[in-house]
C-alpha cells in the first residue's frame, strides 16, 4: 500500500468513528441532518429526498440527493464522510434497476415516483429460510419425542374402542337371538 492509501484509510476511521452511516442504494428516500452555521448558532436542518446517485471512492464518496420544494427540483451532492452531516436516516427503500437515475430529472408527478421495495436480498432470506428450517426440524424432533407416547396411548385407546364396538355388537346379536328365541317361545306357548 503507498503512503497515501494509508492517510486517507486511517482518515476515513476517524471521520466515521462515532457515526452510523446506513446501507443505502439510488431509489432510497433518505433524511440527511446537515448542521448549519447561522453567526454563532448552529442548528440541524434536514434535508429529505430521493438519491438519485451514489459514488463510492474511500474518502471522497458522495452521494446526491433530489426533493422537489414548492415546484422547482432542488438536488444537493453531499459527502458521505462530511463533518456537515449529523446522521443520514433511511426513510424507504425503492425498488429500482439503475444506478443513476438522473432521467427523474425530466419526470414530475406520478411519473416521478419510485416503487417501494417489498422483498429482502435473496442472501438474507436464504439464510432465514435455513435458520427457520433448523428451528422447525429441532421442534419437531422435540415434538415427536413427545408425542409418540401420546400416539401410542391413542393407537391403543382405538383399538381398545374398536374392540368395545365389536363387543357390544356381538352382545347386541345375542340379546337379539334371546329376544327372537322368547318371541318364539312365547308364540309356540299361545299355539298350544
Amino acid at each position: 500500500m503507498n503512503t497515501l492509501e494509508n492517510y486517507e484509510k486511517n482518515h476515513l476511521k476517524e471521520l466515521s468513528e462515532g457515526r452510523e452511516i446506513p446501507k443505502f442504494n439510488p431509489g432510497d428516500t433518505l433524511k440527511v441532518h446537515l448542521k448549519i452555521k447561522e453567526g454563532e448558532k448552529e442548528r440541524i436542518q434536514v434535508f429529505e429526498g430521493v438519491c438519485i446517485s451514489r459514488r463510492n471512492a474511500g474518502l471522497n464518496s458522495s452521494f446526491t440527493v433530489r426533493k422537489i420544494s414548492y415546484g422547482e427540483g432542488i438536488e444537493r451532492v453531499l459527502p458521505l464522510y462530511s463533518p456537515q452531516i449529523d446522521k443520514i436516516e433511511l426513510v424507504r427503500s425503492g425498488d429500482v434497476r439503475r444506478s443513476k437515475l438522473y432521467y427523474l430529472r425530466t419526470r414530475s408527478g406520478k411519473s416521478a415516483r419510485i416503487a417501494e421495495k417489498t422483498n429482502v436480498p435473496s442472501t438474507q432470506l436464504k439464510s432465514e429460510a435455513k435458520n427457520q428450517s433448523k428451528e422447525k426440524s429441532a421442534d419437531d424432533k422435540l415434538s415427536a419425542s413427545k408425542l409418540k407416547p401420546e400416539i401410542a396411548s391413542k393407537e391403543n385407546d382405538d383399538k381398545q374402542k374398536t374392540s368395545e364396538l365389536k363387543k357390544t355388537d356381538v352382545n347386541k346379536k345375542i340379546n337379539i337371538e334371546k329376544k327372537e328365541e322368547n318371541t318364539d317361545t312365547k308364540e309356540k306357548k299361545k299355539n298350544e
